[in-house]
This record gives C-alpha cells, structure tokens and sequence, in this order.
C-alpha cells in the first residue's frame, strides 16, 4: 500500500507531465474506440492491434493482442517515470520511440543487439519482473 500511495504521489508531482500526456491520449484512445481498465494502479487502454504499447505516466497504452510481458514492461516505464520525472522524456521516452520506430521501419534487418539490451528497456522490464512478482506474492497468500 505504502508502495502505491509514493507512485501515486510521484506520478502526480515529479513525473506529472508525463502523467498528463498519458490522460489527453487516454480521452483520444476513447474517442477512437478504445478501452479502459485499471491493472494493479495503472490504467491501460487497449485499442487496434499488432503494435505494442507505450506507457505515459500511470496510463499504459496497448494493442488489444498484447500480452502480459508488454503490460508489465510498461508499467516498468510508468516506474522510470517516477524516477526520472521530468527527464523522462528525453532519458527514455524519446529515445525508446526513436528505437522502435527505426526497427520497425527496417523491418527484416538484423540488428546486432535486441530491442531491449538499451539500459532503459532492460530496466523497465526488470521494474514490470518485480512488480508482476510482488503481485503474484500478495495474489498467492
């Protein structure tokens, strides 16, 4: 609990702008068809497929056939942001869509590294590892 309340907290004042991007897109995802729900103090919107996800402060955007590993390597960025607050935008957001939009336009090349060998991917997944096993500790008692 007391976890949540310092996310909340943190998302709310040093990573608030991320936080408001994610709640403007959030109300465009619905005008589009999407849908909301909340995911152990996230909100996930789900629309279109075969994309991925993204995450903007405590709202994390998927395709509707994401999997639970992209949820919970976004709700690791939704953690980065709490630490980078206002630096995440320029730390992780920007250089992870640079990333994944330039392996996506060269698609069928090889690259040398996996998309998540950078140190902020990597990180995020390993935040979403622990969150998803703290939660699965707390659901299992």
């Amino acid at each position: 609990m007391a976890r949540r309340t310092l996310f909340y907290i943190l998302s709310f004042t040093w990573g608030l702008p991320l936080t408001l991007a994610g709640f403007a897109c959030m109300l465009i995802s619905l005008l589009l068809g999407g849908s909301v729900s909340l995911s152990g103090g996230y909100v996930a919107v789900r629309i279109g497929g075969g994309w991925g996800g993204f995450s903007l402060g405590i709202f994390v955007f998927l395709c509707r056939d994401a999997d639970d590993s992209v949820l919970y390597h976004e709700k690791g960025h939704g953690i980065q942001n709490c630490i980078y607050g206002p630096f995440m935008i320029f730390l992780v957001s920007l250089p992870s869509a640079v990333r994944y939009w330039y392996r996506r336009l060269h698609r069928g090349r090889s690259f040398k590294r996996a998309y998540g060998d950078v140190w902020f991917e990597r990180q995020a997944t390993d935040f979403g590892k622990r969150l998803r096993a703290d939660q699965n500790d707390k659901t299992s008692v």
